[in-house]
């Protein structure tokens, strides 16, 4: 059997293995109050950018979310096809009055969500997470 060449190879100090975990927990609380309406929380998130923001090119969103245009696309694709959003005016994006509901409708689950990921992680875990999402949108 062939060893291990690199004596401090250590996979506990994997910072990618540490943010999928950390990404798993959390995509799973969320998950539980969103599930009911049928609705990721990819999808949620550009829900409330659209609601804040309006009406955005899709290339504004994938810049802003951090995602890859392939999986704008598809969330997209599933958003209008729910009425969610309205493509009208491509390569703009906007609400439609059901999205409008739909995130009224959201807000109280997502408030409960939240507010388990911050109990979960403490103040010193959402300000670290603060701290990361920072750190990231500067690059």
């Amino acid at each position: 059997m062939n060893s291990i060449e690199h004596k401090h190879f250590n996979p506990s100090l994997c910072i990618s293995n540490k943010v999928r975990q950390v990404n798993r927990v959390i995509a799973n609380i969320y998950r539980k109050y969103l599930s009911p309406f049928q609705i990721t929380d990819s999808q949620l998130t550009i829900l409330f950018v659209l609601t804040k923001k309006g009406k955005l090119p899709q290339k504004d969103i994938c810049r802003g979310l951090h995602l890859e245009k392939s999986s704008l696309n598809r969330n997209l694709n599933r958003l209008v096809a729910r009425g969610l959003i309205s493509k009208v005016d491509f390569p703009f994006v906007q609400m439609t009055d059901a999205g409008i509901e739909l995130v009224n409708a959201i807000i109280p689950e997502w408030e409960k969500a939240l507010k388990e990921t911050e109990e979960l992680l403490n103040q010193d875990g959402v300000l670290a997470v603060d701290l990361l999402t920072q750190k990231i949108q500067r690059s």
